[in-house]
């Protein structure tokens, strides 16, 4: 066992991230739930692990944590090498972190939790409002990503990359929302071939709730 620990919620969509990556990868480790629903990532001990309250955290052994999915990403490319997620060439790196950045960046902050949640006692929006505008940020961004997907089986082309990690999630949350997917094809083609890996399946919510 490698000793590593992941802090995570299930349905979160940046800890589904690094559950694909660590999955990929082969690499060991051990879930702690913290459930964002009962505010367990408000708690001492979770704001003592990240100071933003955010999952996922990836504790190492002698107690080294690491934060924002991205971040663990990239730093599990340089320690455990074995399928990279980050190209190794400057351009295909590029192109990949592109990618990614567009859902962790542009899509994903505005239709996380904490957002939803501001958007409700703020501006007193209902149910239905919250989740127009789910949808419509959600569409905002699949759609560019669905002109910029290849012809290959990933969106990294032969092999899955950093964005391949980062389009699941955002495509089983977009579902539990009702976006209408059929516009994103080749996005859908993609999220298909990945799901049908054994180490992507076994990151999925409903195999670790």
């Amino acid at each position: 066992m490698s000793g590593y620990v992941l802090h995570d919620y299930y349905r979160s969509s940046a800890s589904y991230r690094v559950r694909i990556a660590l999955n990929l990868k082969g690499v060991d480790y051990r879930r702690h739930d913290v459930s964002l629903l009962d505010g367990s990532q408000r708690s001492p001990e979770h704001l003592a692990r990240s100071a933003q309250g955010f999952v996922p955290v990836l504790e190492l052994p002698g107690g080294r944590m690491l934060t924002q999915s991205l971040a663990i990403i990239d730093w599990l490319d340089a320690a455990h090498p074995e399928l990279r997620l980050t190209p190794a060439d400057p351009l295909l790196r590029a192109d990949g972190m592109a990618r990614a950045l567009m859902i962790a960046c542009d899509i994903h902050p505005l239709n996380n939790l904490r957002v939803l949640k501001r958007l409700k006692y703020q501006f007193d929006a209902d149910d239905e409002g919250r989740n127009d505008w789910y949808r419509h940020w959600v569409a905002e961004g699949l759609a560019p990503l669905e002109a910029m997907a290849g012809n290959g089986r990933f969106l990294g082309g032969d092999a899955p990359d950093v964005s391949d990690v980062c389009l699941v999630p955002q495509l089983f949350n977009a579902r539990r929302f009702d976006l209408d997917l059929s516009p994103y094809p080749r996005l859908t083609s993609i999220e298909a071939a990945m799901l049908a890996i054994p180490a992507v399946s076994a990151a999925h919510p409903d195999a670790v709730a």
